[in-house]
C-alpha cells in the first residue's frame, strides 16, 4: 500500500497584511487639532494678493503674520513702530501711512479698536478710500456698529471700491491659533473673493448678510460672551466659598451641559487670577454698548444683558478696564466682600 500522502492545508485567501482601506481619511470641518498656523507656507504666486493691514494690535498683528505665512504680500501700517516691525521679522512689510500701505492693495484690511478709529482710518483725510483704487476690496474685521459699517459702504461706493463688514470671535487665542469665527456682512460675490484669505484666519467662516449683517451678529456674540464670563465668574466665587476643589469642579462641567468655549479659554485666567488682556474690558464695554443700542433699535428687549452691561461697566469703574474679560471675576469677589488686590 503506497504511503499516504499529507496534506497541506489550503493556501490562505487572506493576506497577512490588510489591504489599505479604500476610504478616504475623514476631516472634520472644526479640527480640534488644528496646527497654531496655516500650513501653507508655499503658494502659487497667482494665489497671493497684496493686502494691506491697518492695525496691528492684539488681534490684528497675529492675523497679519498668518497671512503672510500663507503667502500673501502683505504690508501693515499701526500707529506705533513696534508692531509694524514685528510684521516686518514675520516676513511682511511696513508703511509709514495708510496711504502708503494701500497704495499698491487689491485688498485692504482694518483691524482698530472702535467706531471713531474706522471712520478716521477709511473715512478721513489721508485715509483708505482716498488713497485706493477703484475695484479694491475694503474689508473691515473690527468690532463696530452696524451704522458705521452701512456709512462706510455708502462713501465707498461712490468712489468704485467695494466693502465686507468681517468681525471675529475667538479673541488672541483664535487669532494666534487661526481658528477664528468670522460673521461676514456684505455683496456675495465679494465674500466669495475674500473667502480664500477668511480661511486663512478662521474655521468657521459664514455670510450672514448685507452690510453691517456681520457687526450684527458680533453683537449677539458678545452678548452672549459677556453673559457667560459673567456666570462663569459667579460659579468660581460660589465654589470657592464652598471648598470645592476649583480645577476639578471646571474640569467636570466643562464635560456636561454647563461646558463651552468661554470655560475652556477663561477657567485657566480665574483659577489663576492671571488677567493679561486676551480681549480687554474697556472693549467689552464699548461692544456693551453697541448691543444695547442696536436691540433698542429692534425693538428687542434683554434683560439680563442689560445687567451684564452693567456689571461690565462697574468693572471699568473700578480700574479693571485694561485687563481681560474674564477678570468681571473680580466684581463678583467685590460684591461677595472679598478683598481684591
Amino acid at each position: 500500500m503506497p504511503p499516504r500522502q499529507r496534506r497541506t492545508a489550503p493556501p490562505c485567501r487572506r493576506s497577512a497584511v490588510p489591504p489599505p482601506s479604500r476610504r478616504a481619511p475623514r476631516h472634520r470641518a472644526n479640527q480640534a487639532h488644528k496646527p497654531p498656523h496655516p500650513t501653507n507656507d508655499v503658494r502659487n504666486d497667482a494665489m497671493s494678493r497684496k493686502i494691506a493691514f491697518i492695525g496691528l494690535g492684539i488681534m490684528g498683528s497675529p492675523m497679519a503674520a498668518n497671512l503672510v505665512r500663507a503667502g500673501h504680500h502683505v504690508t501693515g501700517y499701526n500707529l506705533t513702530q513696534p508692531q509694524i516691525d514685528a510684521l516686518v521679522a514675520a516676513g511682511g512689510h511696513g508703511a509709514t501711512s495708510i496711504a502708503d500701505a494701500v497704495k499698491d492693495a487689491e485688498v485692504v484690511i482694518t483691524m482698530v479698536p472702535a467706531d471713531p478709529h474706522v471712520e478716521q482710518a477709511i473715512l478721513g483725510e489721508g485715509g483708505v478710500l482716498e488713497n485706493v483704487r477703484p475695484g479694491t476690496l475694503v474689508i473691515d474685521m473690527s468690532s463696530i456698529t452696524p451704522q458705521t459699517s452701512q456709512k462706510v459702504e455708502a462713501a465707498a461706493k461712490e468712489k468704485g471700491v467695494r466693502t465686507l463688514d468681517a468681525p471675529v470671535s475667538g479673541g488672541e487665542a483664535g487669532a494666534v491659533e487661526a481658528v477664528l469665527s468670522i460673521m461676514v456682512g456684505g455683496a456675495a460675490e465679494d465674500f466669495a473673493e475674500a473667502k480664500p484669505l477668511f480661511d486663512v484666519l478662521g474655521t468657521t467662516v459664514i455670510h450672514v448678510g448685507p452690510s453691517g449683517a456681520g457687526q450684527t451678529v458680533k453683537a449677539a456674540n458678545q452678548l452672549i460672551v459677556a453673559v457667560n464670563i459673567q456666570v462663569l465668574a459667579e460659579a468660581v466665587v460660589f465654589l470657592e466659598n464652598a471648598g470645592v476643589d476649583l480645577p476639578a469642579a471646571l474640569d467636570v462641567l466643562g464635560g456636561g451641559l454647563a461646558g463651552s468655549t468661554v470655560l475652556n479659554r477663561k477657567k485657566a485666567n480665574m483659577i489663576d487670577r492671571e488677567f493679561a488682556p486676551g480681549f480687554r474690558i474697556d472693549l467689552h464695554h464699548k461692544d456693551m454698548g453697541i448691543v444695547t443700542d442696536a436691540a433698542r433699535a429692534v425693538g428687542a428687549t434683554l434683560p439680563v444683558g442689560a445687567v451684564v452691561a452693567q456689571l461690565v461697566a462697574s468693572a471699568r469703574a473700578n480700574g479693571d478696564g485694561s485687563l481681560d474679560h474674564s477678570a468681571l471675576l473680580r466684581g463678583v469677589e467685590r460684591l461677595s466682600g472679598r478683598e481684591v488686590k
